[in-house]
């Protein structure tokens, strides 16, 4: 386990739990960059970020749709809002077609946020979740509330054409969403969230598909696709390069 450098998660409060997976803080506390992998799983960042070399900045993070090796710079420190995908349109009032696989930077006092407000997680939250309350529509689409569900509760296992029939919304409008909001079309969405999933049973060091791959050698060859290694490899997390690996051991 790499002390130096620091990470903390939960899960959001109930009242934007609809838009907002977790909340999260990381510390760089050493004085050299930590080498980290961030692997493709299905939410959208936010993050209120600063060290030496770069003053506070925000910025707001894409979907990702491959492995991306990155370097955080020593005593660098932030705070994250992860949302789930509705949030895009809902919260953040905006689309991130054009953040795929990639980042914008956003206006400095974007939420108000400042930088002393990273020496404190507990304000953080309240803060971001006050907001994020305050932002939340009288009236959301039922159907887009009940397709995250559906996707999320089946771990992207579900057909676009099962998906369509349980919302009543037709797979081409489904689709047309998808890729004008988020910059991808639900299928690939989906398997990225199939992924993730098996993320839970890698991080307990069980190597085998135990959701609907087609065999081992699909398995293996979707993991090395979104982590850039095998299984194995992945389940070691040497260094903790891996931090959403190391989140779901609760390390």
């Amino acid at each position: 386990m790499d002390y130096d450098f620091q990470f903390h998660f939960i899960e959001p409060d109930q009242s934007i739990a609809d838009f907002v997976e977790n909340l999260g803080t990381f510390h760089n506390r050493s004085d050299e960059a930590k080498e980290v992998v961030i692997i493709p799983d299905g939410r959208v960042d936010l993050f209120f970020m600063q060290s030496p070399s770069k003053p506070f900045h925000v910025t707001l993070i894409g979907l990702e749709t491959y492995p991306e090796e990155i370097q955080i710079p020593p005593y660098t420190q932030a705070f994250v809002v992860s949302f789930k995908p509705i949030a895009v349109e809902y919260i953040l009032q905006t689309t991130i077609a054009d953040v795929l696989n990639t980042a914008k930077e956003l206006p400095l006092d974007f939420w108000n946020f400042k930088a002393d407000d990273l020496q404190n997680f507990e304000f953080c939250c309240t803060k971001a979740t006050q907001k994020i309350r305050e932002l939340i529509p009288l009236k959301t689409d039922e159907r887009k509330l009940k397709l995250f569900e559906l996707i999320y509760a089946s771990k992207g296992e579900m057909t676009v054409n099962e998906l369509s029939e349980k919302v009543g919304w037709s797979s081409r409008q489904i689709n047309r969403y998808f890729t004008k909001q988020l910059g991808l079309s639900l299928k690939a969405y989906s398997t990225i969230l199939r992924f993730r999933a098996s993320l839970e049973h890698i991080a307990q060091g069980r190597l085998f598909p135990e959701l609907n791959y087609t065999d081992q050698n699909h398995f293996i060859k979707e993991v090395k696709k979104f982590s850039g290694v095998a299984p194995k490899e992945l389940s070691q997390n040497k260094n903790d390069r891996f931090i959403l690996l190391s989140v779901l051991k609760g390390l």
